[in-house]
């Protein structure tokens, strides 16, 4: 049996550590339930120098060394593999994850200490990958789910590994390798009274996929999205993402099990659902998932006793509550209510914008009339809404940015927004790859370095807008500042007809549609499309 050290990345250096690393934890717990030796060395919690990866390459004899995360790892990604190699030659590298599969040929160039690539999802693939090294044979050109190497180190990508059916299959995630007391240290949040004053948060995946298209969105193989084909300039095959959909989600019964095992292991008073989209799970569900998530979680007695008792929340408080995700078109007030009553303290939707036009084109199924009804909505049942709030859109505008902070204002909403980024795997990457390129001087890996949370301005893929023009507009909406929106309207105007050769900076594509003169009221009569 293997000797295997994963390695979970830095995430958001900016911040503390937050968040455990579910997936590499789940496939930790996968690999010793077939007897290997497991070790994590988890980078992002422990915050420790480089010289600490060196000593812990050179801890023992390991056989593998595995890392994963998303795109927004690559710098320490990169800095890791070397480390790997240098100082522990003989160990077999594998990569996974988001970073991997949203471009793997370009992360088996740009790093060539990685000696196998794991594709999409990894629950079948990994442990068919550590039984085959267990057997000696390195040859996985029969794998699904791989990008491996060749004789001569040349990459190659084989077909899609199908998701599996049933996700209740799934061991629960080693937490004993985990260092819980750093992530417990950051359990509060400043997005609910009862997750501000929590002390022991852990996150779980109730579910994987979303339904929806939305452009900036990616998912990177676990939703059924991803296909291989030939690429036409070099005949190898590639990662495609599609609009194709595997929805699958965990019963209650498993999540409800899982969260008393973390109450009985570390006492803990809060579990933040990591899922993609909680609203979506409950419509292919036929609108039962989360009811019965609800009713188990109130039936295994996690309910807190503020809400069964119907008492404002205090120090005394015990039970869990619980947040997760939600989208503005498929919020139902009925099914808030259930989930208040269970303990949801919070839900954070992707508001986005409240422009019109960004709506319609974002992919969302949402119009201004849902975001405004849907916060009012989960406002009202008592679960708090968290909006998320994007600029730098393709068809953004002054106009568009004044209905967004209008909307603000008249809901009392204050919001930092991001901006819009084309992260690899999703649409607005591909439509826009050209421009991205020659936005970072020809050097792809370059813009892959600069990804961070779409906090910061990276590739511009605003038809109007500059960069230093969106950092500005990043401040007014922060501050719903109209008239400051108002004089740097008037001074682009102005700065624009006289430098009659401006050209936006990317080419704005024919498929858009920029005219607003046949909206009225902003499109309250606009029915949702199907889903």
């Amino acid at each position: 049996m293997a000797k295997i050290l994963l390695v979970n990345p830095i995430v958001r250096q900016e911040d503390v550590p937050r968040h455990i690393p579910y997936g590499i934890a789940l496939l930790a717990s996968i690999a010793m339930e077939k007897g290997h030796l497991v070790q994590i060395y988890d980078a992002n919690a422990w915050r420790l120098n480089d010289q600490t990866l060196i000593e812990v390459c050179q801890a023992d004899d390991w056989d593998i060394i595995g890392i994963g995360g998303l795109i927004t790892t690559y710098n320490f990604v990169k800095k890791a593999v070397a480390t790997f190699k240098k100082y522990s030659p003989k160990s077999y590298v594998i990569a996974g994850g988001g970073f991997f599969t949203c471009m793997p040929k370009e992360m088996m160039e740009w790093l060539p200490q990685i000696d196998l690539g794991i594709v999409g999802e990894a629950f079948v693939t990994w442990p068919e990958v550590l039984a085959q090294i267990d057997k000696g044979d390195f040859n996985f050109s029969k794998t699904l789910g791989v990008c491996y190497r060749d004789m001569t180190g040349k990459p190659h990508l084989t077909m899609v590994r199908p998701n599996i059916l049933d996700l209740d299959v799934l061991p629960y995630p080693a937490w004993d390798l985990l260092p819980m007391d750093i992530y417990f240290s950051n359990s509060s949040e400043l997005y609910s009274e009862s997750v501000y004053t929590s002390k022991r948060r852990v996150d779980v995946n109730g579910s994987f996929g979303c339904n929806l298209v939305c452009r900036y969105c990616w998912h990177l193989g676990t939703t059924g999205d991803m296909v291989v084909q030939k690429n036409e300039a070099d005949g190898e095959n590639d990662v495609v993402f599609s609009f194709g959909r595997n929805i699958r989600y965990h019963s209650p019964e498993y999540i409800v099990t899982m969260v008393k095992t973390l109450v009985e292991k570390y006492n803990v008073d809060f579990i933040s659902f990591i899922d993609e989209n909680f609203m979506t799970m409950d419509l292919y569900s036929g609108r039962t998932w989360l009811k019965n998530l609800s009713a188990a979680w109130i039936q295994a007695g996690l309910q807190p006793t503020c809400r069964r008792d119907g008492m404002p929340h205090d120090e005394n408080c015990r039970g869990v509550h619980w947040a997760g995700t939600s989208h503005a078109a498929l919020a139902q007030k009925e099914t808030l209510e259930v989930m208040y009553k269970a303990g949801c303290a919070h839900l954070v939707y992707g508001i986005e914008s409240f422009d019109p036009v960004v709506l319609r084109n974002l992919g969302k199924a949402s119009t201004q009339k849902h975001n405004i009804e849907a916060l009012q909505i989960c406002m009202d049942t008592g679960i708090i809404p968290i909006p998320n709030i994007i600029i730098g859109f393709p068809e953004d505008t002054y106009e568009g940015i004044r209905e967004t902070v209008r909307c603000l204002i008249d809901l009392g909403i204050h919001a930092k927004p991001h901006f819009a980024t084309p992260y690899p795997g999703s649409e607005w990457y591909y439509k826009y790859k050209d421009d991205i390129i020659r936005q970072y001087n020809g050097d792809l890996e370059a813009f892959v370095s600069d990804l961070g949370d779409a906090s910061k301005i990276t590739a511009s893929i605003s038809h109007v807008f500059s960069p230093v023009e969106l950092l500005g507009l990043q401040q007014i909406v922060a501050t719903r500042d109209m008239k400051r929106l108002a004089i740097s309207e008037e001074h682009w105007k102005k700065n624009h007809k006289m430098n009659s050769d401006f050209q936006p900076m990317v080419t704005p594509q024919a498929s858009f549609n920029f005219s607003r003169k046949k909206l009225q009221a902003p499109l309250e009569s606009e029915k949702r499309e199907n889903l």
